[in-house]
């Protein structure tokens, strides 16, 4: 809670209150402890400070015990002590709920939350595709060809439409862009499908969350509470931690830098910490590193909460200033090692031993430290933490919809849109290379029928004035051209004769053929082919019965 201006976070053992400074609090910070020692509370009352002082605030709730942030604490014997114990009363103390507005990437448990691929990028979607370090430079090629060809890639069937895309036009690809092996395609393509399957493609998609729809407070001036539901997404413990990777990332690369301000304006809390550093590649924890040590001076305090300090990488770790740490416990060599790891990360205090401390802390007590107002740490301090004042524990479903449904932000992203991005446009690439090749088949077909009328008309004979003389047949054999009447009493044309009549019905077919197809062309394709062909066989018919004698 908030006492002079100052967050007010717990009671030393010897009666002493301790206080956060607010324009200490971006210096980022760590809250540590084994199961059940008071992580979530320390918690619960850092975020409620926050938002008294206007500061919105980031939870990811992976336990589901963090979504009573919106309804008053409940009274009881046991608050009441603590209420008397650190004299709260005095200091305005009471129950209520803060601003809170829920989220989940799965968009069951809250608003739905999205991002694009090409938001993403190549180097955190190799993360949460698995990737080795090929398939991670290929998929870097191809987010490269999505830019130099405009392609928006938006959901995971852009991606896989982008991959299709190259896998069929590598020879033309590969000499601007390097070896596209179809092995590691196809390796990519399987890992984007496996995504879909574990939800990511809920994920991708739009409308694509903004960042300054965070920055709220609400009519009293709190700072509104954005809670993500993370107790389906720890379940997909790569998903869980590329999303926070890329929140991180996304905050640094937006907000502009403010120096230090007298207060955070943002402040995030990543509970479950350790997944963020399971398994990261030195290029993403080297990102991860320059983000968190850069983006203090943007006003975000970030604050990673894990069950051992040994959990996140000794670079992350020197950069958190501001610790509390709840008890651990040492029953093997190996936790040993870790207890003590942990105390020598404090300022030494000669009154006692950090060490023994912390196996000896009960619930709700931990070992702080703070910086004062010159940004000096303090020696550790052995601490009970305050209670919060909005409700320990969870909501009904009942009651979560209702604060789902009364968030502004809910008619925004609940309902999915899918514009216009890469998939759409390669399909309609496709589609129109389709249709040119049938245009051209159908042309061909077209010709070849035109071919067969003049046969038809022509017999086997062929004349130098038609188009087609080089498919139709000559003829086998030829009468010797003569005056004689044949014996049905018909005299024979002689080859002049013949050819004279076939220039005259081509050409009465011709002309009759551009006349039918002029009048078929209103009704499109098909009718300007059935009129051309009426036309031709009407123009031969009517030149056969003129010229029949």
């Amino acid at each position: 809670m908030l006492r002079d201006g100052k967050i007010w976070i717990a009671q030393s053992f010897d009666g002493r209150d301790i206080f956060l400074e607010p324009k200490m609090a971006n210096r980022h910070g760590l809250i540590a402890g084994a199961t059940g020692t008071g992580k979530t509370i320390t918690l619960k009352v850092l975020a409620e400070s926050f938002s008294q002082m206007g500061v919105p605030v980031f939870l990811a709730d992976v336990k589901g015990d963090l979504a009573g942030m919106c309804v008053p604490g409940e009274d009881s014997e046991n608050m009441r002590k603590r209420i008397e114990k650190f004299g709260l009363s005095e200091h305005g103390f009471h129950y209520h709920g803060f601003p809170s507005v829920y989220w989940d990437i799965y968009g069951k448990r809250g608003i739905q939350l999205r991002t694009t691929v090409s938001e993403m990028g190549p180097l955190l979607l190799s993360r949460i595709l698995n990737l080795n370090e090929l398939q991670s430079s290929i998929l870097t090629i191809a987010f490269r060809i999505a830019d130099d060809n405009g392609l928006i890639l938006t959901d995971t069937k852009d991606l896989k439409a982008l991959l299709n895309f190259i896998e069929e036009n590598r020879e033309e690809l590969e000499p601007g862009y390097g070896k596209l092996a179809p092995v590691s395609i196809g390796a990519i393509m399987r890992a984007v499908v496996t995504l879909e399957i574990d939800g990511g493609d809920i994920f991708f998609g739009e409308p694509a969350l903004q960042i300054s729809d965070w920055f709220t407070t609400d009519d009293q001036g709190l700072g509104t509470i954005h809670i993500l539901d993370s107790s389906t997404l720890i379940n997909n413990g790569r998903l869980y931690s590329t999303f926070l990777l890329w929140f991180l990332s996304e905050l640094f690369e937006t907000l502009p830098e403010i120096g230090d301000p007298e207060m955070p304006k943002m402040v995030f809390f990543f509970d479950e910490a350790h997944l963020l550093f399971n398994g990261i590649p030195d290029a993403l924890l080297e990102k991860l590193t320059q983000v968190v040590r850069l983006i203090r001076s943007k006003g975000i305090g970030v604050y990673f909460i894990t069950q051992n300090p040994r959990d996140i990488p000794d670079v992350v770790l020197a950069q958190l200033q501001n610790k509390i740490q709840h008890a651990l416990h040492a029953y093997t060599p190996a936790e040993q090692k870790a207890v003590k790891a942990a105390a020598q990360s404090f300022r030494e205090n000669p009154d006692f031993s950090t060490f023994d401390a912390i196996q000896e802390l009960g619930t709700g007590q931990a070992v702080v430290s703070f910086p004062d107002e010159r940004g000096i740490p303090s020696v550790a301090e052995t601490a009970n933490i305050l209670p919060p004042e909005s409700l320990m524990g969870t909501i009904d479903d009942a009651k979560r919809e209702q604060e789902i449904s009364a968030s502004s932000l809910c008619g925004k992203y609940r309902e999915a849109t899918d514009g216009f991005s890469a998939y759409e446009f390669l399909m309609r690439r496709g589609a129109e290379d389709a249709a040119g090749a049938c245009m051209e088949d159908t042309e061909e077909e077209d010709e070849a029928s035109e071919a067969q009328e003049e046969r038809d008309a022509y017999g086997n004979y062929t004349f130098a004035g038609s188009k087609y003389a080089d498919k139709v047949k000559s003829p086998k054999g030829s009468e010797k051209a003569s005056g004689k009447a044949s014996s049905s009493g018909r005299k024979k044309q002689t080859a002049a004769e013949k050819a004279a009549k076939a220039t005259g019905k081509s050409m009465a077919g011709s002309l009759g053929r551009e006349v039918g197809k002029a009048a078929g062309s209103v009704l499109g394709r098909t009718g300007k082919r059935i009129g051309g062909n009426f036309g031709a066989a009407l123009g031969r018919g009517l030149f056969s019965t003129l010229f029949s004698k």
